[in-house]
């Protein structure tokens, strides 16, 4: 679909010119791809979620607020349960966390990855099965890793030979044998914004393959004997959408278990591949269902093997974002409205920076629509900004907005379940927003509104 179908605009204005001031657009348009699939318009054209009007959630909880339809949230854990029956799927805890997300992936029958004390303290409070909890990070502490030891945490990803000489020290005092899996520098480079690619060789995760690290790591908790290496792990970044990189991937870590094989006698019966699947931002971007992924990564897999004169190993995903964010929606309502000189039209909203700091840090492209009414205004180019001290303050870089939207007017961003709450921050002493979840014409706070009392109470003076 062409983005202006759905009234988007995205990339640089300058390069197109004015041709795109005067495409069609149907600025009332909603891209089902972009939003949660119980999104629709009244008959005034306000947005519904969950069989709830969005004026009303505004009213309830005011904005700017982050909505989930939960609905949606659990059909993509069935999806990607029904695709890969066979394979642990591990909920990418880092994209958002919260008890109510924890219990609700259990029980859709999903795993869970933590990267930090902090995560894995609020999986273990909302009773995730310990052994479902996948432990990530490159430099957890001597307090985590005996955290999850005595949680009974189900895998530890190593991730460098300081931390196996940790968790090895850790599991000789506890008397215990955890198990832990081998985090792989692949070298593949993901097509994806450098802050998110993570297997090629300069970055700080992994061990590396091409420097033979990898191989080292292995034979040195095999040696030892105190750890039970199950497996390897590879991630090669985040927001994928073309699965040749988990080919190349998945060929070098498979080569990489051989030499392990033939070198130890030991044949290791994992395999993580990570994930990172990508997910619609606007009408540019075009992701794959699970049950395709499903195919490619199972045929990649399985050929790869057969080359390798290797047994398939039991298989681990990490989807990532692509369960979590289509399913929520950032709420917030107009502020001031500006025309600058005939170039754009500025959209200030009452949030920005703290609550979706994506754009400025990724460069990250966002869709827009208000929400409150539709409009048989024409279309006009806008930049929806936020409130804060920065001319980087910026949610959405590019959009086509009738032209008597107005102060007053809600309007929502799709796509912002993942990255946005958890980055979330209290930049100019902004209280954070919460979080709703909205279900069979139900809402609920799952994540409660932050106050300035919030704010002062870490003020110690």
């Amino acid at each position: 679909m062409r983005a202006h179908e759905a009234g988007a605009l995205h990339g640089d204005i300058g390069s197109r010119g004015p041709a795109w001031l005067r495409t069609p657009v149907d600025v009332n348009a909603l891209v089902p791809q972009l939003w949660p699939r119980s999104v629709a318009r009244d008959a005034d054209g306000a947005l519904t979620v969950g069989d709830l009007g969005v004026r009303e959630l505004a009213e309830r909880f005011d904005t700017p607020a982050y909505v989930l339809d939960e609905e949606d949230l659990r059909a993509r854990c069935r999806e990607f349960r029904a695709a890969f029956p066979d394979e642990d799927i591990y909920y990418a805890g880092k994209a958002f966390l919260c008890r109510a997300v924890v219990r609700i992936i259990a029980e859709e029958g999903l795993y869970l990855d933590v990267c930090s004390g902090g995560e894995l303290a609020v999986a273990l409070a909302a009773d995730m099965p310990p052994e479902r909890i996948g432990f990530h990070g490159n430099n957890k502490s001597v307090a985590e890793l005996t955290r999850a030891l005595d949680a009974g945490v189900g895998r530890i990803i190593v991730d460098s030979f300081d931390e196996i000489d940790r968790l090895t020290a850790l599991a000789r005092q506890r008397s215990v044998r955890p198990r832990v899996l081998i985090r792989v520098t692949v070298g593949v480079e993901a097509h994806t914004h450098e802050f998110i690619a993570t297997a090629h060789e300069d970055q700080k995760f992994g061990f590396s393959l091409a420097g033979g690290a990898a191989l080292q790591a292995a034979f040195k908790i095999l040696d030892e004997d105190v750890l039970e290496l199950r497996g390897l792990h590879s991630h090669i970044g985040s927001q994928i959408f073309d699965t040749s990189g988990f080919e190349v991937s998945a060929r070098r870590v498979l080569d990489l278990q051989a030499q392990i094989r033939d070198a130890r006698g030991v044949e290791l019966p994992e395999l993580d591949l990570g994930g990172g699947f990508g997910i619609a931002y606007t009408t540019q971007d075009d992701p794959s269902p699970p049950h395709d992924l499903s195919k490619r990564l199972n045929k990649i897999v399985s050929s790869e093997c057969a080359a390798a004169q290797l047994a398939v190993p039991h298989l681990s995903i990490e989807p990532g974002r692509a369960i979590i964010g289509p399913a929520v929606f950032t709420l917030y309502e107009v502020g001031t409205v500006k025309d600058v000189d005939g170039i754009r039209t500025y959209v200030s909203v009452d949030g920005g920076m703290s609550d979706n700091i994506r754009t400025a840090l990724y460069d990250a492209s966002y869709s827009a629509t208000v929400a409150s009414r539709s409009s048989s205004a024409p279309p006009i180019l806008a930049r929806v900004v936020g409130k804060h001290c920065e001319s980087g303050d910026i949610v959405v870089k590019d959009e086509f907005l009738p032209a008597d939207v107005r102060p007053g007017d809600l309007l929502a961003v799709p796509g912002t379940g993942a990255y946005c709450r958890s980055m979330a921050s209290n930049y100019n002493h902004v209280p954070r927003p919460p979080v709703v979840a909205v279900r069979d014409g139900q809402a609920r706070v799952i994540v409660r509104r932050e106050t300035e009392d919030d704010l002062l109470a870490l003020d110690v003076g």
